[in-house]
């Protein structure tokens, strides 16, 4: 590896080897190497995120730029169990960007803070000259309040059962869609939104939950073997279970997509203990109705995700490498 390639930035196997090889190499420490969505700091009480948003579109069904960077942070937060509380933004603005387009960001981004009872507290904006970025790029940073601890993607056993909230890969074919000028004649959207209020759900009915994460960059197939690989644990997902919803299954076979590997903003999954799975799927199902059960753990191949089929075959279901869709979030 001696030159960054996009690549580098799809949330798979290559952005992964970027990550542990030279920021996990340099910053070593026991909260870091834990790799969660957010550290956990201050003797737990406290979960620490931060996040960069360079998409485009800047507006696209569903979300633009500035709903994206307040529920990326606050996502990744909540995952951790953790309320949202306190934000900073940066900003990094191209010189001639228009002024009535930074209010409708912001505005999006004061509408999302309200949702998850979150307020930005100090923030810094740049502006330089054209050319320099691409338009805009935001930065938040999120401190929340620890509602539940020891919640990880390390602890992850053979008591849980795996739960995916929602159908998988709206974001990732609608930004597409966008970008190609692909017109749609459905009501393909983003799935961006903030996931609290539903983990708060979750936390109030006393639902076990060992891990929760959501499913940004490399999509689902990106999370489940990391999770594999942190927990030391077998992954086995049963492929007909998996939510896929008509337009995004038509894009993927229409330009040759993993569903599994398309980028989400408001779907997650969880590790529930198998006692409290259906339950949780209740609570989830009220938020969407295609909340799904999709695996289970095994001890058939450690660190390792298996794709059971409607036709009785198995697969490995391996970590998305190569350039997927750049500049998605």
């Amino acid at each position: 590896m001696k030159q960054i390639k996009l690549a580098h930035g799809n949330g798979g196997e290559e952005n992964n080897e970027l990550i542990s090889k030279i920021f996990y190499k340099a910053f070593k420490n026991e909260i870091l190497e834990k790799s969660e969505d957010a550290a956990i700091i201050e003797d737990g009480k406290l979960a620490f995120s931060t996040d960069s948003f360079t998409v485009t579109p800047l507006f696209f069904a569903g979300a633009d730029i500035g709903k994206l960077a307040v529920c990326g942070t606050c996502n990744d937060l909540a995952m951790m169990g953790a309320q949202p509380k306190y934000l900073t933004c940066s900003v990094i603005v191209e010189e001639g960007f228009s002024i009535d387009e930074l209010k409708k960001i912001v505005s999006s981004m004061q509408k999302e803070l309200e949702i998850n009872g979150a307020k930005v507290v100090s923030g810094d904006t740049k502006v330089v000259p054209r050319g320099s970025v691409d338009k805009i790029f935001i930065n938040t940073t999120g401190i929340g309040k620890v509602l539940k601890s020891g919640i990880s993607s390390n602890s992850i056993t053979d008591e849980d059962a795996i739960i995916v909230s929602r159908d998988i890969g709206c974001h990732g074919a609608t930004i597409f869609a966008a970008r190609e000028g692909i017109e749609l004649t459905s009501e393909l959207k983003s799935d961006c939104t903030s996931l609290y209020p539903i983990v708060k759900k979750l936390l109030d009915e006393d639902i076990h939950v060992t891990a929760m994460r959501d499913a940004t960059r490399g999509g689902l197939s990106a999370v489940l073997n990391e999770w594999a690989k942190q927990s030391n644990i077998c992954i086995e997902v049963d492929e007909d279970k998996i939510p896929v919803c008509d337009e995004v299954m038509g894009l993927c076979e229409l330009l040759g997509f993993d569903a599994t590997s398309l980028a989400n903003e408001g779907t997650f999954l969880l590790a529930v203990k198998t006692q409290d799975a259906k339950k949780a799927l209740e609570i989830l199902q009220k938020f969407n109705k295609n909340a799904s059960i999709i695996g289970k753990l095994t001890d058939l191949h450690v660190k390792k995700v298996i794709l059971n089929s409607a036709w009785g075959t198995q697969r490995f279901l391996d970590m998305p490498t190569g350039e997927l869709l750049p500049r998605i979030c």
